[in-house]
C-alpha cells in the first residue's frame, strides 16, 4: 500500500485534471436548452407536488411528484406540461399540454391565421391510478376552486366547412345536453333567411369521478361557482342564423353538476350578444350581460341581467307551495336606470362579480359613446388627420392616445344590494378609481383620483386624493388632500383606511367610526421610510405586513424589523421580532405563505392570525445571504429562530393548505435554482429537482463580494465573477458592467441567456472574462460624475490587486447603464471598449420628449427620479449640458458600440443617433446596431441572439485579438440587408 500511494494519487490528480480539462465554455448554442423550475403547487392534503422544468426555447415538461416520508416516490412526467392546477380533493391534476414547438414553427412557416394555428391539449391525471383523460383544441378549463369533480373545457371547435343550416343538438351527437325551460317571460322565434355559420366553441362537461362526459356546442364564455355544483354558460346567435329549437337557441344556461340537468336561463330574438357571466360561490345567484346590438354594431348599449334559483317567496298569509318555482330573472341595470346619470349604461368591458358573502353584485357603468363619424365621401388620402395641444390638457395628446382604449372602455364600479335591490354608483368622473375585494363585505371602500394634477404629473407625479365611499348610501368623503400616498389600503374589516404618507415620512390611519386620522409611526424610534433613497424625490416605505385578525394591530415594516402599531392607541407599538432583526443586520419580512393573498391590490387584504407560526425571510447585509426563519408567536416581542440561512438565494416558500407540507427555491451563483420539499421545521429539505445538469461540464465561475472606497469618501461595495479556475497570478480581461446597486444579487443564479441588452455574465466569465459589478451612490444634481466616481475607482482597486490587465478593460451598460458608460469614456481612457444600450446623449433634447411606451414626457425623470438633475432645465441649464456626454464626445478615445433601436418607448431612438453622428462626426470609431420595430430591451429571442454574437465579437476584438468581424470592418449596408446577408463571418485583413 505504501509502494502503491503515491502511484494512486498521481492517478487521482491525473484523473483530476483530465475531468478539468474536458469542461469547456459556453457558445450560443447552449442558450435555448438551460432550463427553470417554475410554477409549483402543492396539493391542499401536501401529498403532491408539481412544477415545470422549462427550456429558453423548445419543449419543456411537466413532473409531479409525491411526498412520500419514506421509500420511493411516485413521479410522473407530461411533455409540454404547463399551468397545471390540482383539484380541491387532491385526487386529480388538471394541466395544459403545450403544441409542440416544431408544430408552430411549421404553422407559421406556412404563414397560418392565428385560428388555423395548431391548438393546446387538456390533460388530467388521476393521482392514485395514473391514469389521464386527454382532450384535444382547448382553450380555457375551470373546476370548483372548493369542492366539485367535474371540469368544463371550451374547446375551438374544428367544424371548419359546416355549411348551410345549422345541426341542432337533435341531430348532432356531440351535442348531449337538453336544457329545460327557465321562469321568465322571453320567446323564442324562428329565425328565417340565409343560414350562416355559428359561432362559439365546443364546451366538455367531464366529471373527473366517474368519467361521464357531456358536450355542448357554440359555447361564447362559461363560469363555474366554487362549489362545483354549477356551470354557467352562454352560446351565441350568430346574426339572426339559428333555426328554432330548443336546443339550438341562443342564451345563457346552467348546468347542474348534482343532476346533470340544463336549465335554460335566459333567451330572447331580441338579444343578440351575452357576455359578462358571473355566480356566486354557491352556484344559486347569476347575472350576466346581454345587448340587442349585433356584434358589428359601432356602439353596443347592454343591460344587466340577475337570476336567483331559490324558490320564491310566498306572500304573507299563503302556505309554500310543496314545490315553489324558481324566482324569474329581473333586470338590474339598464338605459332607464334611475341610479345611473342619464345617457348612461353597463359597460360592456367589465365583468360583474358577486361578493363572497352572496350579498353583493359589484358591476360597471359608463356612458354610451356617440356612434363613430363616417366621412363615405372624402377619399383618405384627402382626410385630415391632426391633433390639437393644448396648455389645459390633462394629459399630454400623446399619453391620450397610449390610453386610448383604456379610456374607451372605462367603466366605473357601481354595486346592487342583493337584499334591498338598490344600485350605488361607487365611482364617477371625479373619483375615478375604487378598490375593492369581492372577497370580503365591508360597508366603505376606498376611492382615489390623481385628476387635479394631471396637469402637474408630467414633472411631479404620484400626488392623489384619498376618498372613503359608503357603499350603503354613495355617500363620498374626503379623508387625504393632495398627498403622496405609498399603498393605500383598507384593514380587512373594514375599520381602518391607511396608506404612507411620503411627505413626511409617516404612516396614517383614517378610523372610519371615530372620523379622525392617526399618526401610527410618529414618534418611534425608527426610520419608516427607504434609508437608501438617493433620487430628488420623496422616499417610499418598506410597506408593511398587514393587518392582525380583528383589525387589532398593523404590522409595519423598518428596514430591518415588524413593529406592531395598536390604532387606538391604548397599547404601545411593540417591535415583534424584538429588534433581532437591525440588531443583526437582517432584514427581515413576513413570508406569505397563502397563494390566494391580496398583496398589491389597493383594497383591503386577508387578516393575520397572530397565534399562528410566523414564517419571515431574512436579507444578511453583511454576507448578502439570506434565509428563512421562524417566531412562534406572533403576538408579542420575540426574537426569531434562524430555520434556514447559507450563502444562497432562499426564495418562494409555499405551504400546503390542509398539510405541514412547504416547498421552496434555493440556488446560488454556482448552483441552479433548484426545488426542495420540508415541512414547517424545514429540518430535513429534500431536492426535488436537478435543473441544468450540464452545468457540470462548463467552465463556470465564482463571485465574490469586493469593497472600495470612491472617489469622494464613500464607503461602496460591488461583485466581481472570476473564471473557474481562477488564477492571481495571470492577468485577465475584465468587463464592468452596472446599474444602480446589484450588491444585494450577490447570492442569485444567474442563467446563461442571448442577450436582450446587457452582457450575460457566466457566458462572460465561462469565456475568460473577469466581470466587475460596482454599486453606485448619488447625489442630487450629477449623476454623470457620481457614477465616474465610484466605477473608475472600483477598477483601478482590482488593478491594484495584480489580476487585472490594464490594457483589457472594457465597459458595458443599457438603459440608465448605457447613460452612464457614454458619459465615463468622456472623462477617460481607461476602458479599452465600450458598449452603450439605448443611451441618452443629451439631456437637453431629451428633456422635453416623450416616453413613447407611456406617452409622459420626461421631464419628470430629469427633475425627479433617476436622471437626479433635481430641477428644470431653465433651473439648471449647466447640470443637464456638463451631465450629457454629446457636449464632451470630442474627448472620447474609447471605441464603442451603441444599440439603440427605433421603436425604443422609454429613450428616443433619436439620442442614439445624435450620439453617433456626434462621434462619426468627430472620426471616432463608432457602431450602432439597430433593431428595426425592438423596444427598449429586445423582446424578440432572435434578435437578442443576434446582439449576443455582436457584442462578444466586438469586446473579443478590442479586448483578446479576436479577429475582426465583417460588419465591423465594412459595416451592413441596405442592399446587404435585403438580401439577408448578416456579415458575422472574420475580416481577411
Amino acid at each position: 500500500m505504501t509502494r502503491l500511494y503515491p502511484f494512486l494519487l498521481a492517478l487521482l490528480v491525473s484523473t483530476s485534471l483530465f475531468a478539468q480539462t474536458q469542461k469547456r465554455p459556453l457558445n450560443a448554442s447552449d442558450y435555448d436548452r438551460w432550463q427553470a423550475v417554475r410554477s409549483e403547487k402543492i396539493s391542499d392534503d401536501g401529498r403532491w407536488v408539481a412544477y415545470q422544468v422549462d427550456p429558453q426555447e423548445g419543449d419543456g415538461r411537466l413532473e409531479v411528484v409525491s411526498n412520500s416520508p419514506t421509500g420511493t416516490p411516485t413521479r410522473y412526467v407530461f411533455q409540454r406540461g404547463y399551468m397545471a392546477q390540482f383539484t380541491p380533493d387532491s385526487k386529480f391534476l388538471v394541466m395544459r399540454l403545450k403544441v409542440p414547438l416544431a408544430d408552430t414553427r411549421k404553422a407559421k412557416l406556412k404563414k397560418k391565421k392565428p385560428d388555423e394555428m395548431p391548438k393546446d391539449s387538456m390533460l388530467a391525471l388521476n393521482l392514485a391510478t395514473g391514469k389521464t383523460t386527454k382532450l384535444p383544441n382547448v382553450k380555457s378549463f375551470s373546476f370548483g376552486k372548493e369542492a366539485g369533480s367535474w371540469l368544463a373545457v371550451l374547446q375551438t371547435s374544428q367544424d371548419e366547412k359546416e355549411k348551410g343550416a345549422a345541426k341542432t343538438p337533435a341531430q348532432s351527437k356531440s351535442d348531449t345536453l337538453t336544457p329545460t325551460p327557465a321562469v321568465s317571460t322571453t320567446t323564442v322565434a324562428t329565425r328565417k333567411g340565409p343560414i350562416k355559420k355559428i359561432k362559439g366553441d365546443n364546451m366538455t362537461l367531464l366529471n373527473l369521478a366517474d368519467g361521464t362526459r357531456k358536450t355542448v356546442r357554440y359555447v361564447s364564455n362559461m363560469v363555474m361557482s366554487d362549489n362545483g355544483k354549477a356551470v354557467f354558460y352562454s352560446r351565441e346567435s350568430a346574426n339572426d342564423s339559428l333555426k328554432a329549437g330548443t336546443n339550438a337557441i341562443p342564451g345563457v344556461f346552467l348546468f347542474n353538476t348534482e343532476n346533470g340537468q340544463v336549465s335554460l336561463v335566459d333567451t330572447s330574438s331580441t338579444r343578440k350578444i351575452y357576455k359578462g357571466l358571473a355566480i356566486d360561490k354557491t352556484g344559486q345567484k347569476m347575472a350576466w350581460m346581454a345587448s340587442a346590438d349585433s356584434a358589428g354594431s359601432d356602439v353596443k348599449v347592454f343591460s344587466l341581467y340577475y337570476k336567483n334559483r331559490l324558490p320564491v317567496t310566498p306572500a304573507k298569509g299563503k302556505r309554500a307551495k310543496a314545490t315553489a318555482p324558481e324566482s324569474p330573472f329581473t333586470i338590474i341595470a339598464d338605459t332607464t336606470t334611475a341610479a345611473l346619470p342619464k345617457g348612461w349604461s353597463v359597460n360592456e368591458f367589465r365583468e360583474p362579480k358577486f361578493a363572497d358573502d352572496g350579498s353583493r353584485l359589484y358591476f360597471s357603468t359608463s356612458p354610451i359613446p356617440p356612434k363613430p363619424t363616417k366621412d363615405t365621401l372624402t377619399p383618405d388620402d384627402e382626410k385630415v388627420k391632426m391633433d390639437i395641444w393644448t396648455w389645459t390638457d390633462s394629459r399630454l395628446q400623446p399619453m391620450q392616445q397610449k390610453r386610448l382604449k383604456e379610456e374607451k372602455e372605462r367603466g366605473f364600479l357601481a354595486v346592487y344590494d342583493l337584499k334591498s335591490g338598490k344600485i350605488i354608483p361607487l365611482a364617477n368622473r371625479e373619483i375615478p378609481t375604487v378598490a375593492f375585494d369581492p372577497e370580503v363585505t365591508t360597508r366603505y371602500v376606498l376611492g382615489l383620483s390623481d385628476l387635479p394634477y394631471q396637469v402637474q404629473s408630467s414633472w411631479d407625479p404620484g400626488h392623489t386624493d384619498l376618498y372613503l365611499i359608503d357603499s350603503q348610501t354613495g355617500d363620498k368623503k374626503r379623508i387625504a388632500r393632495d398627498v403622496m400616498a405609498s399603498q393605500p389600503k383598507l384593514s380587512p374589516g373594514g375599520q381602518y383606511a391607511y396608506w404612507f404618507d411620503e411627505a413626511d415620512s409617516l404612516w396614517r390611519a383614517w378610523d372610519v367610526a371615530a372620523g379622525k386620522h392617526i399618526d401610527l409611526t410618529r414618534g418611534l424610534p425608527s426610520k419608516f421610510f427607504d434609508e437608501e433613497h438617493d433620487t430628488p424625490s420623496l422616499p417610499g416605505s418598506y410597506g408593511s405586513a398587514g393587518w392582525t385578525t380583528g383589525d387589532r394591530y398593523v404590522w409595519i415594516y423598518d428596514r430591518y424589523d415588524i413593529w406592531q402599531i395598536d390604532p387606538t392607541g391604548k397599547e404601545k407599538p411593540v417591535n415583534l421580532t424584538a429588534g433581532w432583526g437591525r440588531k443583526n443586520n437582517v432584514r427581515l419580512r413576513r413570508a406569505e405563505l397563502d397563494d390566494d393573498n391580496t398583496r398589491g391590490r389597493l383594497s383591503t387584504e386577508k387578516a393575520i392570525d397572530p397565534k399562528a407560526a410566523l414564517f419571515l425571510t431574512g436579507i444578511w447585509e453583511s454576507d448578502k445571504s439570506t434565509g428563512i426563519l421562524k417566531s412562534t408567536n406572533g403576538r408579542s416581542a420575540l426574537a426569531p429562530t434562524v430555520l434556514k440561512q447559507s450563502n444562497h438565494r432562499y426564495s418562494g416558500l409555499s405551504k400546503a393548505k390542509n398539510a405541514p407540507t412547504m416547498t421552496f427555491y434555493r440556488g446560488n451563483f454556482q448552483e441552479p435554482i433548484n426545488l426542495f420539499i420540508t415541512d414547517t421545521t424545514l429540518a430535513n429539505p429534500k431536492q426535488l429537482t436537478k435543473a441544468n445538469p450540464q452545468q457540470d461540464s462548463i467552465r463556470w465561475g465564482s463571485v465574490e463580494l469586493v469593497k472600495w472606497t470612491g472617489t469622494n469618501g464613500t464607503k461602496l461595495e460591488g461583485l466581481l465573477y472570476k473564471p473557474e479556475g481562477f488564477d492571481p497570478t495571470k492577468k485577465y480581461p475584465m468587463l464592468t458592467y452596472f446599474y444602480e446597486r446589484n450588491v444585494e444579487t450577490l447570492n442569485d443564479y444567474r442563467a446563461p441567456a442571448p442577450s436582450r441588452s446587457t452582457i450575460n455574465i457566466p457566458y462572460c466569465v465561462s469565456n475568460g472574462y473577469l466581470v466587475f459589478v460596482p454599486d453606485i451612490v448619488y447625489t442630487v444634481g450629477q449623476p454623470g460624475p457620481d457614477a465616474y466616481d465610484c466605477i473608475v475607482p472600483g477598477v483601478l482597486s482590482l488593478l491594484d490587486r495584480g489580476f487585472v490587465d490594464r490594457n483589457r478593460l472594457g465597459i458595458q451598460g443599457q438603459s440608465w447603464g448605457g447613460y452612464q458608460t457614454a458619459f465615463i469614456i468622456t472623462r477617460t481612457n481607461l476602458f479599452r471598449a465600450a458598449e452603450a444600450g439605448a443611451p441618452v446623449a443629451n439631456m437637453t433634447s431629451a428633456y422635453g420628449g416623450i416616453r413613447g411606451e407611456t406617452g409622459m414626457v420626461r421631464q419628470f425623470q430629469y427633475e425627479k427620479t433617476q436622471s437626479r438633475i433635481g430641477g428644470t432645465l431653465w433651473e439648471k441649464p449647466m447640470n443637464y449640458i456638463e451631465n450629457s456626454p454629446l457636449f464632451y464626445a470630442d474627448r472620447v478615445e474609447t471605441p464603442l458600440l451603441i444599440m439603440s433601436n427605433d421603436a425604443d418607448g422609454a429613450v428616443p431612438h433619436q439620442q442614439g443617433i445624435e450620439l453617433f453622428t456626434g462621434l462619426r462626426r468627430l472620426n471616432k470609431p463608432v457602431w450602432m446596431v439597430v433593431y428595426n420595430g425592438e423596444a427598449h430591451n429586445l423582446t424578440g429571442r432572435h434578435n437578442a441572439k443576434d446582439l449576443s454574437i455582436r457584442m462578444y465579437q466586438f469586446f473579443d476584438y478590442y479586448l483578446k485579438d479576436a479577429p475582426e468581424p465583417v460588419w465591423m470592418k465594412d459595416g451592413r449596408s441596405a442592399v446587404e440587408k435585403d438580401r439577408g446577408e448578416m456579415k458575422y463571418g472574420v475580416s481577411d485583413k
